[in-house]
């Protein structure tokens, strides 16, 4: 059921991104695609607390009701019969774009079982390789678990960062730039954003192998330590992308300032200073 409401939600940003800027429906097209969209955000937080990750609990509700807000935004844009001209940035039309373009690159891996082998198969190889050259005696339990000092580690398709190397696919292919811009912001983002989720998960096979951090050492190095290594590297890839691509940094803004507004909004009603 949510599967197909991933890929209903796909399909009408899609058809956004590829109607005319001058036809006004492809307001409405995104606005229903968003709202699909947050459906599958807003069924995420029971998964993430049936495994204790409340810090993607809280991220997916927040995802959820972003986009819940550009779906809206994209209805007024749609009622109130403006078009965007040339010399305005159309933040939700490129966020639109820039999220299914994402999705057509992610949702295949997460949904076709021979891309998901290939990918964790990939991913489990590289860290089992990798452990190797550290000179951990690490065996491979399984195609995608791998086992060290008695302790075992599955390797399952959040532990190969295709979420975010689809996310920044999706941002860069929505750019219109020169080409040369483009590859540059590609080759400072993706490859390094792979090499990085390998280190990160020998890190945590080796935390968890040696008990590093006592009883809760898979908790304490997954959920906790790298995960914060994940979001300070992916914020300062994301700073060398928008200086190569500073049109990136209009929809970053663009977003911004329209969930503030709404926040700021909302503030305003319930204390009354409206």
């Amino acid at each position: 059921m949510i599967e197909n409401v991933l890929w209903v939600a796909v399909a009408f940003m899609l058809a956004c991104s590829l109607l005319s800027k001058k036809r006004r429906i492809r307001k409405l097209l995104g606005a229903i695609g968003w709202g699909f969209f947050s459906i599958h955000w807003f069924y995420q937080p029971m998964h993430f607390i049936e495994i204790g990750d409340y810090v993607n609990v809280v991220l997916v509700i927040l995802v959820g009701i972003i986009c819940l807000l550009l779906a809206y935004n994209m209805f007024r844009e749609y009622r109130s019969l403006r078009l965007i001209g040339d010399g305005s940035v159309d933040v939700t039309s490129m966020a639109t774009s820039a999220t299914a373009l994402a999705s057509l690159f992610y949702f295949p891996f997460a949904q076709m079982e021979f891309l998901n082998t290939w990918i964790i198969s990939l991913v489990t190889d590289n860290v089992f390789w990798v452990l190797q050259v550290l000179g951990h005696p690490a065996e491979m339990a399984a195609w995608n678990k791998i086992s060290l000092n008695g302790y075992k580690v599955e390797i399952i398709l959040a532990c190969t960062a295709i979420e975010s190397i689809a996310l920044f696919i999706g941002l860069i292919a929505s750019v219109n730039a020169p080409l040369k811009k483009l590859a540059a912001a590609f080759m400072v983002s993706v490859p390094i954003i792979y090499a990085l989720n390998i280190i990160r998960d020998v890190f945590v096979i080796v935390a968890y192998a040696y008990q590093w951090f006592g009883p809760n050492s898979f908790e304490i190095a997954h959920h906790t330590i790298a995960k914060a290594g994940s979001g300070i590297a992916l914020f300062a890839i994301a700073y060398v992308v928008m200086r190569i691509l500073p049109e990136l940094v209009d929809l970053i803004e663009g977003i911004w300032y329209m969930v503030a507004g709404y926040v700021h909004s909302i503030y305003e009603r319930v204390t009354g200073n409206d």
